[in-house]
């Protein structure tokens, strides 16, 4: 009964003043050392522990209880009486042992908990830095490393964060450089300080923001893809010059100046830092800014957009950023599509639909977006854009027939498509079987027979190239070499297999779909003869890097003649061989067609002067870059072959 009531008494007391409060738990501390005579006794056997823990919910309480910004009683009394200081001779002599963690923990929750600014304070600033000092030169315990870090952080990090964005451009990059090394460190628990008790994702992702958004809504998308490359510390301008080239030249400097350095920031940080940064630009920026402004229906705003998003992935070269920049545009998904998951991701959908648009300059310029896209070191672009349709080589003829013409086949003055062409090494081996009864074609006649394939899909009354000097097959073989060695170079460290998937293991009965982008991609080029020529050339283009990739499928897919499709199955060459069929059946109802065609490639050259309109120049337009690309296709042909030979034992 006598302690019920001594607790209910305790209990009605007044509590004492925080301040005195404060000064008893420090002398607390303090007469420890006064009366203690036994200083081998472990640290969490006495009282400091708790007296440091009633010390800082006291002076958390005192911040809470007045005006934002005023120093209370107790922190002056912490300030005047150097009690960092005290902490930092009693850490150091560790005595009682182990009291250097509770020290280092007492500085990380101090930093960390209280609002307003400490380290400007002497009596703050100047033992902390000592005991990071301590801290580099003693081996710190395994429980220690999180609370150096903190402090690093606070002392560090949190000062240079307001001094990122000051107005002062010298102190800006100083800032900017110190945040850089921060974000570095090397240990786990610092980049989950950085990351969980800051506000450097904000800070990113706030300013990247603002810049896009301070951005003009309309802007000229050569202006866009030709402003010079921008590095976030050397951004030196002149208000005047910028204007005088074109309106909004400075914000699109300053956006880019941002973005070089979000990239090099997040390419510098340590890995689990790194992955956080990035997330938090895909969902903050890349899906809350940009999103919207992609899905708009006003078409000068989606080519601005467009070419914005163009010029960032051009630019974005960390790998976390961009594994995250990737998938905000074509999403997490790696299994098959099919006609009815095309849209399940709007933004993939709406920008490959965008390839096909009904205004040319979108369609160029969202095609040099994928094609930049495709030449990006990443696995998941490929995978999603074209790969996964193509793992089952389901295109094939569940049951192929040996010595079956290909379908629309052509004349056979050009090239004999009946005999199996097989024992092409490594990724250009042919889908095929052989029969029994026949030996395989030696490997290099083979490659000189899918080379003419190509050349000669172009008939001579439709060719306008052996008239003109230097524009021979062979102008592209230096080309071709050059990208395939440098796509290899990106490739090899992906789980890429060397030959086709066996047969016997796809799933050759499951219904083919060759997804959206080669949907897209080969309709446009069964197009080719009524296109305009820009457009033709993007479309090309985007084939041709696709055609380089040293993948056995896409291979098949897009440079084999010989496959036996499926019924309603389509490759690049089939696509290719019904516009021959359409223009032959063309070409009859135009006079003077090979004057005409000679004339608009001498004028495409700059040969020959621009005159009067010549009729059908569309299509005499799609008959040149239709010749010249399947001289293109087969100078990739013969350069993966000799590549392929040249490494094969």
């Amino acid at each position: 009964m006598l302690l019920i009531e001594s607790l209910s008494l305790f209990q009605l007391a007044p509590s004492l003043p925080l301040q005195e409060d404060f000064v008893y738990h420090w002398k607390a501390i303090t007469h420890y050392y006064i009366e203690t005579s036994d200083d081998k006794a472990p640290v969490t056997d006495t009282n400091i522990p708790s007296h440091l823990e009633q010390m800082l919910d006291i002076l958390t309480q005192e911040e809470y209880e007045r005006e934002s910004g005023e120093t209370g009683p107790c922190m002056e009394y912490l300030l005047h009486h150097k009690i960092l200081e005290t902490l930092y001779t009693l850490g150091k002599a560790d005595c009682p042992p182990g009291m250097k963690q509770k020290v280092l923990s007492f500085y990380t929750k101090l930093l960390g908990r209280i609002r307003q600014p400490l380290l400007p304070h002497i009596n703050v600033h100047r033992p902390v830095l000592k005991l990071i000092r301590l801290c580099g030169e003693i081996l710190a315990a395994p429980t220690e490393n999180e609370e150096i870090h903190s402090i690093y952080i606070h002392t560090f990090l949190l000062p240079f964060l307001p001094l990122s964005v000051s107005q002062d451009g010298r102190i800006v990059v100083k800032a900017c450089e110190g945040l850089m090394l921060l974000v570095s460190l090397p240990e786990p628990a610092a980049a989950k300080c950085l990351t969980e008790n800051t506000e450097l994702s904000e800070l990113l992702t706030d300013r990247l923001s603002a810049f896009y958004k301070a951005l003009p809504t309309s802007m000229d998308p050569l202006d866009i893809e030709t402003v010079e490359s921008v590095n976030w510390g050397l951004d030196v301008y002149n208000m005047k010059d910028d204007a005088a080239v074109f309106t909004g030249k400075r914000a699109l400097i300053s956006f880019l100046s941002w973005l070089d350095y979000c990239d090099q920031l997040i390419k510098e940080a340590q890995k689990t830092a790194a992955a956080v940064l990035s997330k938090a630009v895909r969902k903050m920026f890349f899906v809350t800014v940009m999103e919207p402004q992609l899905m708009q229906t006003s078409e000068m705003g989606i080519l601005t957009s467009t070419a914005l998003l163009n010029r960032i992935i051009r630019q974005v070269t960390s790998e976390a950023l961009l594994q995250e920049m990737i998938y905000f545009l074509l999403g997490e998904e790696k299994g098959p599509e099919t006609l009815a998951t095309i849209a399940q991701n709007p933004l993939r959908h709406r920008l490959i639909e965008h390839c096909d648009h009904l205004s040319d300059e979108i369609s160029i310029m969202t095609l040099r977006l994928f094609e930049h896209l495709i030449q990006k070191p990443n696995q998941h672009i490929l995978q999603s854009l074209v790969l996964r349709s193509l793992e089952e080589r389901n295109y094939l003829e569940s049951k192929p027939q040996e010595n079956e013409p290909l379908e629309n086949s052509q004349p056979h003055d050009t090239v004999d498509l009946e005999e199996d062409p097989l024992s092409r090494p490594d990724w250009l081996s042919n889908s095929s079987t052989h029969s029994p009864n026949h030996a395989k074609p030696d490997g290099k006649t083979e490659v000189h027979k899918i080379v003419n394939s190509f050349l000669c899909l172009v008939h001579d009354e439709a060719k306008s190239s052996s008239h003109v000097e230097g524009t021979g097959y062979d102008t592209y073989l230096r080309d071709a070499h050059r990208q395939f060695r440098d796509y290899c170079g990106i490739c090899q460290r992906w789980d890429w297999r060397g030959t086709p998937k066996a047969l016997d293991k796809c799933n050759l009965d499951s219904p083919f779909f060759e997804g959206h982008f080669l949907k897209v991609l080969f309709d446009r080029m069964g197009r080719i003869l009524d296109q305009p020529y820009d457009v033709n050339l993007q479309v090309t283009s985007v084939l041709s890097k696709l055609s380089l990739l040293p993948h056995p499928h896409m291979h098949e897919s897009l440079l084999d003649p010989y496959i036996n499709l499926d019924p309603g199955c389509r490759s690049l060459f089939s696509v290719i061989v019904r516009v021959v069929g359409d223009l032959m059946l063309r070409i009859q109802r135009i006079p003077d067609f090979t004057p005409k065609l000679l004339l608009v490639r001498k004028r495409l050259l700059g040969l020959e002067p621009e005159g009067l309109n010549i009729d059908h120049m569309t299509l005499l337009e799609g008959v040149i870059v239709l010749e010249e690309f399947c001289k293109e296709l087969a100078a990739i042909v013969f350069v993966k072959f000799h590549a392929s030979a040249s490494s094969s034992p």
